[in-house]
């Protein structure tokens, strides 16, 4: 698997330096909402190297994939989580063969920036209110806060008083807003914010595992192999790594 990631790489790599098309095409990839700032960037130099376009459809993974389901135009697939992709896998709506494990995340528990409250541990959280999660049972960022949770021994206490949001970016936005007392979301989240701020971050190797996998979508557009193999280059690690994201393609 590492040769074939490395040999992506390089190939992204000579992608970039290639001649632009003859025919631009507008590849469409649905990607989760924690991956916004850096494929946006990312896009931007795949663009300026091939003379394709990119569109993003940007959400919760669950509900991206159910959209792939149903026939949405997708040309790539950027999940946070590898539940959603292995289900369209089951489904034939991706091939598992294409699939690639591309980056990495860590949690990190968020409040006001004038919050007073001291929250250094999942056990502080009972003491707190209103607690924002992008909803627990289906999306990526909440699902692994639930788990965290559990682990920690805290769920329990904590349940009755989440609130659950569309993705992890609606969860950022309610502890903004101050509608609620904290919010749990992804580090690379909490640092685009300065209207939050972080009580602590939950060390990768003791929280969930968290995987992004990339893959192509059935049917996708030519272009959408060469946005592959940029998205997993030299070029796209040194963005991912500067938004803050693990990238653990060697691993």
């Amino acid at each position: 698997m590492r040769r074939r990631r490395t040999f992506l790489a390089a190939l992204g790599a000579a992608l970039a330096a290639a001649a632009l098309p003859a025919r631009a095409e507008e590849v469409s990839v649905f990607a989760a909402a924690s991956l916004t700032d850096a494929l946006r960037e990312a896009a931007r130099g795949f663009e300026a190297a091939t003379g394709h376009k990119v569109s993003f459809n940007f959400g919760g993974s669950n509900d991206l994939a159910r959209q792939i389901r149903a026939g949405a135009p997708a040309d790539l697939f950027f999940s946070a989580d590898l539940a959603q992709m292995e289900a369209l896998e089951k489904d034939g709506r991706v091939s598992p063969i294409d699939r690639i494990d591309v980056l990495s995340n860590a949690l990190a528990v968020v409040v006001p920036s004038d919050s007073k409250a001291k929250v250094a541990s999942a056990a502080d959280l009972r003491g707190l209110g209103k607690l924002a999660l992008a909803n627990p049972e289906a999306v990526p960022a909440g699902v692994y806060a639930k788990q965290y949770l559990q682990a920690e021994g805290a769920w329990d206490a904590v349940k009755d008083r989440v609130v659950p949001t569309l993705d992890v970016r609606a969860a950022l936005a309610a502890v903004e807003a101050g509608h609620v007392d904290a919010g749990i979301v992804y580090k690379t989240d909490a640092a685009l914010s300065k209207r939050v701020k972080v009580a602590f971050e939950v060390p990768r190797e003791r929280g969930p595992k968290i995987v992004y996998p990339l893959s192509l979508v059935q049917g996708a557009k030519p272009a959408a192999t060469q946005l592959r193999d940029y998205l997993v280059s030299d070029e796209a690690r040194a963005v991912y790594e500067k938004h803050g994201f693990v990238v653990i393609l060697d691993e």
